[in-house]
């Protein structure tokens, strides 16, 4: 242990339980996360002021568009996994989005706005929303092993929310005055800046930073090979996947239902101001994230168990959906939608990446896509049309579709259990294994 290095381990040991060895690769992977998600925030209130121009046919529309998008972007990318080195295929994912958001940038650039340039606009960065992140923990559970995932991903995780944080307040400074456009070209290079950080842990992936990790050859960034579409064959015939595949549409039925009912609250308001109230939510969310994220979730999750982690959120959102069926307020659907994110970011999301350092190599770059990315967009275009018809179609008013909701989040906490108790039982380390 280095003299520089003694102060900075304590220093992260009042937040996660870190080795010595793991120091660099954890402070890279935060670092790595918050740029990521700083670039998305800085697009995603854009994207969501758009959509109160739309209704909510077309919105449903739109996310049946990004489902199909998303599928053949999935297929692409087993292909390049097939292919590709590892050591070159994750910063070409982040250099291609970059280059998306200058063409887009430039597309914006003309004196009228194009409603179809704005619709693909809001295809493209849903697509982005889910690829960058899918692959980031898929890179995330290749370089640390189960036990390290339990200690270290909810550090990691919080790394997002700061990210989040820093994109919403520039969109709150700049979105009312200096116009949207130049937020594509701060988010593109916020993406190249990612590119060193990656190629960082690639070299201390490649010293040996997971000690325990099940190793798929001697060159750990070789091309994986094989079939591109082996994910979607991995996941059909994996019931462990299954499991997480269900645990993330029922996330996508409770999201999709409020996201919908906020939509339509804000209609009312002009595109700026809509614009300004998404990045205030996303500011009061990350904050929340943050501390939850980085004190309080790997310890959880070390200390009292995955059951316990995944199945946290879901009943709370259940109490906050019963809340809501007796007391149908705006301000309810405000502090469940706060809830549903803080705890996804803080809780959910790293206890779900952690159920993936217990596959294979090929299952995390192949198989893992497919759930994040086409079983989460196949979950909103469903859940869209599941709102328009319940609203537009039965009539339902905000109470009878809470108490819906509450139904759908016990389910996803029962889940929550058995995908938690499957890892325990079937893939814990084995006897003997260092549990780093």
């Amino acid at each position: 242990m280095t003299p520089t290095r003694r102060p900075l381990q304590r220093l992260l040991s009042l937040a996660c339980e870190v080795e010595t060895r793991e120091v660099t690769a954890t402070l890279a992977s935060f670092v790595l996360i918050l740029t990521l998600m700083g670039a998305y925030y800085l697009l995603r209130p854009v994207r969501d002021a758009m959509a109160s121009n739309w209704s909510d046919a077309e919105v449903s529309w739109l996310w049946t568009f990004t489902f199909v998008f998303s599928t053949a972007a999935v297929s692409l990318y087993g292909a390049a996994v097939a292919r590709i080195r590892l050591q070159y295929l994750v910063p070409g994912v982040y250099g291609c989005f970059a280059l998306s958001f200058v063409l887009f940038y430039l597309a914006a650039s003309g004196d009228t706005r194009n409603t179809l340039i704005d619709k693909a606009f809001y295809v493209w960065v849903s697509v982005f929303s889910l690829f960058h992140v899918s692959v980031f923990w898929s890179f995330m559970s290749d370089c640390f092993s189960r036990g390290q995932s339990k200690r270290l991903f909810g550090f990691i995780g919080a790394g997002a929310s700061i990210g989040a944080l820093g994109g919403p307040a520039l969109v709150t400074v700049l979105a009312g005055t200096g116009g949207v456009e130049p937020l594509l070209l701060i988010a593109a290079l916020m993406l190249v800046l990612t590119l060193p950080v990656i190629a960082l842990l690639q070299r201390q992936q490649l010293k040996g930073l997971a000690q325990d990790f099940v190793s798929s050859g001697r060159d750990e960034l070789a091309t994986i090979g094989g079939n591109p579409f082996a994910g979607f064959a991995a996941f059909r015939d994996n019931r462990y996947l299954w499991g997480i595949a269900l645990f993330l549409f029922l996330y996508t039925a409770i999201s999709s239902f409020v996201y919908f009912e906020l939509k339509n609250l804000l209609a009312d308001y002009d595109e700026g101001r809509r614009a300004q109230i998404w990045a205030a939510m996303d500011l009061a969310v990350n904050t929340l994230t943050v501390l939850i994220a980085a004190f309080a979730t790997g310890r959880m999750a070390n200390h009292l168990g995955l059951p316990f982690t995944l199945a946290s959120v879901p009943v709370a959102i259940c109490g906050g959906m019963l809340l809501l069926a007796a007391a149908p307020a705006v301000a309810v659907v405000v502090v469940v939608q706060v809830v549903r994110r803080a705890g996804n970011y803080a809780i959910s999301r790293p206890a779900r990446e952690m159920l993936f350092t217990a596959v294979d190599r090929e299952t995390r770059f192949k198989a893992k896509p497919v759930i994040d990315i086409v079983v989460y967009r196949g979950g909103d275009m469903l859940n869209a049309w599941a709102f328009t018809a319940l609203t537009q179609g039965l009539g339902l008013g905000m109470a009878a579709i809470a108490l819906i909701g509450a139904g759908i989040a016990a389910c996803w906490g029962l889940t929550g259990i058995y995908l938690g108790r499957s890892f325990e039982r079937q893939y814990s380390p084995r006897s003997g294994a260092p549990n780093s």
